[in-house]
């Protein structure tokens, strides 16, 4: 577990910007389910946050950022950027989209910004988790650092 971890646009983006952050990576394999990545970093899944990219109905792209274990309610997603629906983005679109892949994508970093939204848990904690642009690799980073670096807001969008 104490790998040494390589710099990714993540960290970059966050150096840059002379945001305190700390850099997570884990064993290398890429069939870890967020919760199983949770238990590697010794938190609770409630505080490490997967990355969803989703298309809306107007064909606008949107992110959204929620807890590991929980699962994002389209309706509610939809509600809170305004749109009549959404759908999830298929995965052979991240990369061209977004500069990811699938089990390493970040709000962070992203080939151009989407409006993204957290699910408002996000803002009870100090400290959350999400990924670095890489899988197996995890930025730990305070939800206000965060707004320092892209614009974020909060909504209930989980089922």
């Amino acid at each position: 577990m104490a790998q040494k971890t390589e710099k990714t646009n993540v960290m970059r983006v966050l150096d840059a910007k002379k945001v305190k952050y700390e850099s997570h990576c884990y064993a290398d394999t890429d069939a870890l389910s967020g919760v199983e990545v949770a238990s590697i970093l010794g938190q609770k899944p409630e505080c490490v946050f997967k990355t969803l990219v989703t298309v809306g109905k107007t064909g606008r792209n949107y992110v959204f950022v929620v807890p590991v274990a929980e699962e994002l309610d389209l309706k509610k997603a939809a509600s809170a950027v305004g749109e009549k629906s959404i759908e999830m983005l298929k995965s052979k679109d991240l990369l061209p989209l977004t500069g990811y892949i699938h089990g390493g994508c970040s709000p962070i970093g992203m080939k151009k910004f989407f409006e993204t939204t957290f699910h408002e848990t996000a803002k009870d904690f100090d400290k959350i988790f999400f990924s670095a642009g890489k899988i197996g690799y995890q930025v730990e980073i305070s939800p206000k650092d965060v707004e320092k670096v892209i614009r974020i807001k909060y909504a209930d969008i989980v089922k």
